[in-house]
């Protein structure tokens, strides 16, 4: 099995122009999964290539298992893939597809036969073994796909976007059944590419969300946003792109302005005037700073509780009521920009153009600086890759 070290790998397209992929260092341990996430043209599925050996390498260095593989084949980097288009070869059955590699291997035809029924029987796909790609469904296809990549045993697994061409019940399947292989596998690592955030929080031991070039660049940025556990991103975002890409409803933000700063916190004041005191540090901040406040749905409450927990009150008024069956969400028309607020269990329904003063919790709120960057609390590090 094999780790892979990514040492500050680019990509440039063009000669002279802002690099797709920029300056990215990782170190991928045996048995992680690892899973790149962001936005389109982030430059994600283009990191994976460039792993694979079906891109080259414009700057850095690539190991798999200590061993420098930039000028190696795809063939000799013992790494398997999973394609978003599954690309199994349609006049083979099943058992064919998942031996081709082997084939082309050399392995003797007992051990492959007997490869194959494990990994079919592994993937509940023993029974259409002589299949033709054209008669299974698109769950089951990919299945065959994912066992194709099991057959070889690689020390590294590689998948583009394998479940987007695929229903949402189906994707939460199969999501779990890519999951629980993983585990199966012991020591072998998994890099997995996916524009979907949902994907990215449930599978992931690491995640790496990249952010694209900025419009009109002229001059490079690291493609690395954050990286880290899913949860420490989520809850703790190290700029306004990370808090902005990650939590579906997105993150409430609102301009502010410093007003004061003291051994408690900050103390900011918003578009209508309502100032909130922020658990942050007063060093990371000047008075009269643009700031940005951000707040998730789910850290908004009604005001008026009497909850310690709680910062000062917000004028809102409602706007637009979403009802999702296991939750509610009221979308507000708040001081200096919209928010949208989880509604509480058992809370009476608002009427549009109501009136409701809202409040966050004062530990779950988010400062970001002029640059876009967040503000450390009281006692906290920078956030850091």
């Amino acid at each position: 099995m094999a780790s892979v070290q990514l040492d500050r790998i680019g990509k440039t397209y063009v000669e002279g122009g802002v690099p797709t992929v920029h300056e990215v260092s990782l170190d991928i341990a045996e048995g992680e999964f690892c899973v790149f996430v962001g936005p389109s043209g982030c430059g994600k599925s283009t990191l994976l290539r460039m792993i694979a050996g079906l891109d080259t390498i414009t700057s850095g260095e690539l190991r798999i298992g200590g061993r420098r593989v930039n000028e190696l084949a795809p063939g000799e980097r013992d790494v398997a893939m999973v394609f978003q288009s599954y690309a199994l070869y349609p006049h083979l059955d099943v058992a064919e597809n998942l031996g081709f590699g082997l084939r082309l291997a050399r392995v003797p035809k007992p051990a492959a036969r007997k490869r194959i029924e494990e990994v079919a029987k592994l993937l509940q796909i023993d029974h259409l073994l002589q299949r033709k790609p054209r008669e299974l469904s698109g769950g089951q296809r990919q299945r065959v796909a994912i066992g194709r990549a099991l057959v070889r045993e690689p020390g590294v697994f590689l998948f583009d976007e394998p479940l987007s061409n695929l229903d949402a019940a189906l994707r939460q399947q199969t999501r779990l059944e890519i999951a629980r292989l993983h585990r199966s596998q012991g020591r072998a690592c998994s890099i997995y590419v996916t524009h979907d955030q949902v994907e990215a929080m449930t599978l992931a031991d690491r995640m790496v969300l990249l952010q694209p070039p900025p419009p009109g660049a002229t001059e490079p940025r690291a493609s690395v946003a954050q990286c880290g556990a899913p949860l420490a991103l989520y809850h703790r975002p190290r700029n306004l792109f990370v808090a902005g890409f990650l939590g579906s409803p997105r993150m409430n933000f609102l301009p502010a302005t410093v007003q004061s700063r003291g051994p408690d916190g900050v103390r900011v004041a918003l578009a209508d005037g309502a100032v909130l005191s922020l658990p942050m540090r007063p060093d990371a901040v000047a008075d009269g700073d643009a700031v940005t406040l951000g707040i998730r749905a789910e850290h908004l409450r009604l005001a008026g509780s009497g909850d310690p927990r709680l910062t000062e009150a917000l004028s809102s008024q409602v706007q637009w009521l979403e009802h999702l069956g296991d939750q509610s969400l009221a979308y507000l028309a708040g001081p200096g920009g919209a928010l949208v607020l989880r509604m509480p269990e058992g809370a009476a329904t608002p009427g549009i153009g109501e009136s409701l003063p809202v409040a966050a919790l004062r530990d779950e709120v988010h400062l970001f600086d002029t640059r876009g960057d967040a503000v450390p609390r009281l006692n906290e590090e920078a956030a850091a890759c």
